[in-house]
Order: structure tokens, then C-alpha cells, then sequence
């Protein structure tokens, strides 16, 4: 069976090539300007005869082989054509040749070309320049559909990562905060609200990605193809107009009447999707279609592609796939029959091009267009439910059958109403939120998609009242105290009156408490072998024995020693002498002169900066700048009277500044603010190491805590320059 041709179409061969396409298919409704003007001008050099002719058919090859490149293959093309012309140049070339042989023609035949050639060409050659501002426009929208589709992936990804960092920051709370519970919950809470967030953000890459490949394989080759199919419409309309050109000069002149004959067939064998075919050749070029958007984790909180399927998250994905669902049906009906409308309106089309119908086409066209748009709208909204469905139900299933959803409206609450979800007061300006019709369940606008589809249906007064009741008792649980510690808290042994020992045998020294022990030992955790590669049980359960830390006497229970140094944490104060004189340079830093004793308050932290006190200013300085000075002997300590001392001398006693002639100079940058802070563990227990990827350490050995516990019960730490790994539960950052 023998194969059938197919014209190439611009969707099709180059892909995302709109910008040098629609140049092109500029240029050619600009060239009918040119031609126009080549008509009128012919018409007033008929009246001139042959002299006038022959001089405006040089006139025009010249311009023809200025444009012969861009007409032929565009600004740009891929290849170079050499002297190769497009089918419609080498129909122009048969036609000024002709012109040369028909110096003779008189002024009848030029009226004729003005309102039977040139006028028309002028209303074509607007209204196809209209419908190419209508494709780029079009185009323009959909590139901004595809930005904005992207955009809104990215803001999704910020809100993950701010989702994230707020998981993190409440973990933190959880360690410092005095209410143990209310910040376990609140923490909890924050985690089911990232898990949605991720949610979320997984469910606009899968229909970002969608929306990317409709856009380069449907939307964008359609407007292309719009583009090419007009640039063909032009091409038919200039040769019937070419047409009628020769046929004025057949009617006219039987002298030329062979030379007519001859430019006729030359303009018939100008098949409009020559035109098309040699430009597609000449500006073929490789392609590579942008990648598919992949989850990225936060920086601050380690996770995976794997969509949250816990029970909170379950109850958002449902309302999601709940809402997705009613909308699907009719955005398919909806994109049902916008399609049918397009394939009549493209059928139309195709009559009236072969005369079948007595239609003003570039009507038709525009129709078309338009309904095009709504269809493209249409299919993006039933995209991104199908997407989100299809999304949700290969994770969850179709977790919507059976449930029993509220019946929600807006609501402006005029009195205090507390939510029934999160148990917090719906309050505000405008105090928006939901409530269900049947049941009379209230909740925030925020919380509307957290809510589980548990309806109970149609409630009198006392059943609402009733049930109003027991939802706020279960939402008012969330912020009662745990019995228990929370999930990622290590459980502390318990410290009873009979672990204790007496104040005066305990004393203040880290080498007097390391010697004390109690009855009982403690055992180091477990090490997660089941998560390191090439260790076994046996060998990741080393027994490591630790003698109990017995902590001193409350602070609160001991009065302050006569000749002990006053201090805000029951330790001598650490002293320092500047070495130089340091001026402030922003905000929080502390002016201070050479030789000027201070009091440290913070010690660097590995920013390059301490915070100190001098007199009752207190600031930040270099650290480089300060000389630290030996604490004095407990019993040296001079009687704290209640009085204010003496105010330091705020002159150096260092040889170097007596006289005032020399000065010493301190170094000639100061660290840099903000920079990244160190963060340092201690050891609490022995421990060896099992492989080549760990470190041995021993109890009460400091460094550097590279990466904290993933989840797997190893953290990273720097030691001696190298990085290995060591159990978390080992170690506790300081």
C-alpha cells in the first residue's frame, strides 16, 4: 500500500520555536505590503508604458533578493539556503519576468490593478496582520500560564520550607518551653500542618508538571499550527489575487497572452505549504524539553517524595480529593462540548476554503480562535483535578466513599465562637470561618480542610447543643499536660529523695561529683545497629558503664559566702583586658579604650565576637581584642558589701601607651557579624567505634556537631579535621 505524504506542521517539527516562526509568518504578511505597492506603483508606470515598466521590474528583483533569505527561511535559520528561493519567490520571479515582456500595457489595465488587486490586498494584509497579534498575544498568555505556573510551585516550595522551619522552631519550644504539653501539642499540631503543606506542594509539582507537558505538546503546537495554517491562508489569498492580476492581463493583452498563461501555472504550482515546508527544513534544530519538577526537602526538616498518609493527613487529602471530585465532572462536560464547538467551527473552515460554503473565513478563523481560548481554559482546571484525583488516589485510595461530609457556609460569626477542631476562639476583624448546616459544626476558614467528614447529619437544638459540647471537650484535650513525655523526647530517670546525698558531701567541683555514685548504674542507650550498614546486633550493643552525675543542692537553698564574687549564675564572673582600643561599627557593638578590664558575659560561639560589660554598658567585641584573665582564688575574693566599687581605670597599664607616643594597634578587620555559629557536642558516654565510617570517643570529649540525628540514630561530628559518624544517643549538644 503506498505511503501517504503528510505535510509537516510547525506543532509538530519545532516545537518551541513560536518566536522565529511567528517572525516569519511576519514577514510575510508584511510582504504583502510590498506587493501592494508594487501594484499601485505598476498601475501609475502603466501609464508611462514600457519605459517605466522595464524600470520598475529591476526595481523589484532588487528587492526580492534582499528578502529572498528571510522570506524564504526566516531571520534565523539553522541551515543556509544557498540560492535556493521559497515557492512563492520563485512564482514572484515567473512574474516580474513576465512584466519585462509587457512593456506595452496602457492606462485601463492599471485602473483595473488598483481596485481589483492592490485595495484588496490591503484589507487582507490588515486583517491577517490582526489575527498574527491575536497568536502572539495568545502565545504570550501561555508562557505566563507556564511562569505562572511555576511561580506558584516555587511559593508552594517557600511554604513548605517556612512549614518546615516552624516544625522546627516549635521542636525547639518543646525542649525550653515551661509548659511541657502545650508546646508538645502545639508542635504536634505543626507537624500534621507541614505534612499538609508537603502535601500540598507534592500535589503542584505533579500539576506543574502536567500543565508543562500540555503546554509543549498540545497548547503551544496548537497555536502553532494556527500560526502556520494562517500564513498558509495568506499564501492562497495572494495567489488568487495573483490570479486575478493575470487574468486582467490575459483579458487585455492577447499579445502576451503565452507569457500570461505561463506566470498562471507558475502561481498554481505555489502550493501554500511550500512555503511552510522549506522554512521548517531550513530552521530544524535540536530540542530538549525542560525536566519534570522533582520534590526538593527543606534544609531544615529531612523527608522524602512519600506523601504523609497518617490519619490528620488523610482527613486533608479526602477534602482535597472530596473537592476535586464535584469539580471533574462538569470541568469534562464542560471541555466536551467546547471541543465539539471547535471541530464544527474547523469543519466550516475547511468548506468554506474549498468553496463550499459562502463564508467570510477570517470570520470563521476568529471564531474559531475565541472558542479555542475558552476550550484551553476549560481543559487547565479539569487538568489539575484529574491530576490532583489521580495523585491522591495512588497514595490513599478513593478515601471519599463512605464519608460523611459537612455541609459548610460561610460564616461571619457575630458572637465568641470557639472552633471545634482546634479548640482555639474564632476571633478578628471580620471573624470569618465555617459552619455546617446539619450539625452545626464550627471551625476556622483554615481549618476547613483539616476537618474529618464525620457528619452526623440533620440536629435538632439539644442534639446540637449536645454534641457541640463533646467536640470541645476533645478539641480542649489537645492542650492538657501528657501523661508521658513526648515521642522524640528521651524519657529522664526519676530522681527520688533517696538518690540524693547530703550538701555538705557533695560539694561544687566537676572532679567531686564525677566520684560520687549512686546504688544504681546507668546504662548507656542503645545504638540503632538495624540502620548502619555492616554492623551487627551483637557488636552495635557495646556495654558502657557510667557512674550517676549526683546534682548539687538547689542554688535557691544556698545563701551567698561571705568573700565570694557576686554573680547572676553562682559562678565567679570571667574577666578580660582589652589589648586594643576597639571602636563600635553597628548596632549591639560596645566602644571600648586599650587596657580597659571588662566582664565577659558570653563567650565566643564561633562568630569571632563575645559580649562584654564595662561599667554598666554592655556591648559586642572582637574577640581577637580581649586578653582573658585568670580567675582569682575563691578566697581571695574581695567581701561583696552591697556598695558600688570603684570604676575600673579606663587607662592601659601596658608599657606601650605610657607617654601617649606609640599606640598599640589592633587587627585591621574585625570579624565578620552574623557569621555561621559552631555548634559543639560533649560525649556522655565510651563508646568504639565498629567500622572505618565512625569515631571512638570517651565520656566527656568535646567537638564539633556537624549533622544532627536524620532519624536513622547516628549524627556526623568533626574530629581531628575528620568527619565520622557517631550513635545520637551518645552525645548531647552543649
Amino acid at each position: 500500500m503506498a505511503e501517504v505524504d503528510v505535510a509537516p506542521t510547525f506543532g509538530s517539527e519545532l516545537k518551541d520555536g513560536f518566536k522565529p516562526a511567528n517572525a516569519w509568518v511576519a514577514n510575510g504578511i508584511a510582504w504583502l505590503d510590498d506587493i501592494q505597492s508594487f501594484y499601485r506603483e505598476r498601475s501609475a508606470i502603466e501609464k508611462e508604458y514600457s519605459a517605466k515598466l522595464n524600470a520598475l521590474a529591476k526595481k523589484y528583483f532588487e528587492k526580492k533578493a534582499k528578502k529572498s533569505t528571510s522570506l524564504s527561511v526566516g531571520d534565523t535559520p539553522t541551515m543556509t539556503p544557498g540560492s535556493l528561493e521559497s515557492a512563492s519567490l520563485t512564482t514572484w520571479t515567473t512574474h516580474l519576468t513576465t512584466l519585462e515582456s509587457r512593456a506595452e500595457e496602457h492606462d485601463r489595465y492599471g485602473n483595473e490593478l488598483v481596485t481589483k488587486v492592490a485595495d484588496p490586498l490591503k484589507v487582507i494584509s490588515g486583517r491577517f496582520e490582526e489575527l498574527r497579534k491575536r497568536h502572539v498575544e495568545y502565545a504570550e498568555r501561555l508562557e505566563k500560564e507556564r511562569e505562572s505556573s511555576y511561580a506558584d510551585l516555587r511559593k508552594q516550595k517557600t511554604k513548605y520550607d517556612a512549614a518546615c522551619q516552624e516544625v522546627e522552631s516549635k521542636r525547639k519550644k518543646t525542649e525550653s518551653s515551661f509548659d511541657k504539653a502545650k508546646a508538645q501539642s502545639s508542635f504536634q499540631q505543626q507537624i500534621h500542618e507541614m505534612n499538609n503543606v508537603k502535601n500540598t506542594y507534592l500535589i503542584a509539582i505533579n500539576v506543574t508538571n502536567k500543565q508543562k507537558e500540555k503546554y509543549y505538546h498540545e497548547y503551544l503546537p496548537e497555536v502553532m499550527d494556527s500560526l502556520q495554517d494562517l500564513s498558509e491562508f495568506r499564501t492562497i489569498k495572494l495567489n488568487s489575487l495573483w490570479t486575478v492580476a493575470a487574468n486582467l492581463e490575459t483579458n487585455m493583452l492577447q499579445q502576451s497572452l503565452g507569457q500570461i498563461q505561463h506566470l498562471t501555472q507558475e502561481i498554481t504550482r505555489n502550493q501554500p505549504h511550500l512555503d511552510s515546508m522549506m522554512y521548517i527544513r531550513h530552521n530544524m534544530g535540536a530540542f530538549q524539553e525542560p525536566a519534570d519538577k522533582v520534590f526538593e526537602p527543606s534544609p531544615v526538616w529531612h523527608d522524602d517524595e512519600s506523601m504523609a498518609i497518617d490519619d490528620p493527613a488523610k482527613v486533608y487529602l479526602r477534602n482535597v480529593l472530596n473537592k476535586s471530585k464535584s469539580q471533574l465532572g462538569e470541568l469534562r462536560r464542560e471541555v466536551d462540548k467546547k471541543r465539539r464547538e471547535v471541530e464544527g467551527l474547523k469543519r466550516t473552515k475547511q468548506n468554506v476554503r474549498d468553496g463550499r460554503e459562502q463564508k467570510d473565513e477570517v470570520t470563521v478563523i476568529a471564531q474559531l480562535f475565541m472558542i479555542q481560548e475558552d476550550l484551553h481554559q476549560a481543559d487547565r482546571k479539569r487538568l489539575t483535578a484529574e491530576v490532583e484525583t489521580s495523585t491522591i488516589t495512588s497514595v490513599v485510595g478513593d478515601v471519599t466513599l463512605g464519608a460523611r461530609n459537612h455541609n459548610f457556609k460561610s460564616q461571619t460569626f457575630k458572637i465568641p465562637t470557639n472552633c471545634d477542631l482546634c479548640g482555639e476562639r474564632i476571633w478578628g476583624l471580620s471573624a470569618k470561618g465555617f459552619d455546617c448546616r446539619d450539625c452545626g459544626y464550627t471551625c476556622h476558614s483554615k481549618c476547613e480542610m483539616k476537618v474529618p467528614a464525620e457528619c452526623p447529619g440533620e440536629l435538632n437544638k439539644e442534639e446540637r447543643k449536645k454534641i457541640k459540647q463533646e467536640r470541645q471537650e476533645a478539641a480542649n484535650s489537645l492542650l492538657k499536660p501528657s501523661n508521658g513525655p513526648p515521642d522524640h523526647v528521651a524519657e529522664l530517670p526519676a530522681l527520688g529523695r533517696s538518690e540524693t546525698i547530703s550538701s555538705v558531701n557533695s560539694g561544687y567541683a566537676a572532679s567531686a561529683q564525677r566520684s560520687m555514685t549512686s546504688p544504681s548504674e546507668e546504662t548507656p542507650p542503645e545504638i540503632p545497629g538495624a540502620t548502619r550498614p555492616g554492623i551487627t546486633p551483637a557488636a552495635s550493643t557495646t556495654t558502657v558503664r557510667k557512674n550517676r552525675v549526683v546534682a548539687p543542692p538547689p542554688a535557691a537553698y544556698i545563701s551567698e559566702l561571705p568573700g565570694s564574687t557576686p554573680s547572676s549564675n553562682g559562678q565567679a564572673e570571667k574577666k578580660g583586658k582589652m589589648l586594643y582600643t576597639f571602636e563600635a561599627g553597628g548596632d549591639g557593638e560596645l566602644s571600648i579604650q586599650e587596657g580597659r578590664e571588662l566582664v565577659i558575659l558570653e563567650p565566643d560561639n564561633g562568630s569571632g565576637w563575645i559580649k562584654v560589660r564595662a561599667g554598666y554598658k554592655e556591648g559586642l567585641v572582637p574577640a581577637s581584642y580581649v586578653e582573658m584573665l585568670a580567675a582569682p582564688p575563691p578566697s581571695l575574693a574581695p567581701q561583696h558589701t552591697g556598695q558600688s566599687a570603684r570604676p575600673p581605670s579606663t587607662y592601659s597599664n601596658s608599657g606601650s601607651s605610657i607617654g601617649g607616643t606609640i599606640k598599640k594597634k589592633g587587627p585591621a578587620v574585625a570579624p565578620r557579624r552574623g557569621a555561621k555559629k559552631l555548634k559543639y557536642a560533649e560525649a556522655l558516654y565510651d563508646y568504639t567505634a565498629q567500622s572505618d565510617a565512625e569515631h571512638s570517643m570517651t565520656e566527656g570529649e568535646r567537638f564539633v556537631l556537624i549533622k544532627e540525628d536524620p532519624g536513622d540514630g547516628w549524627a556526623e561530628v568533626e574530629k581531628g579535621g575528620v568527619t565520622k559518624s557517631v550513635p545520637a544517643s551518645y552525645i548531647q549538644a552543649v
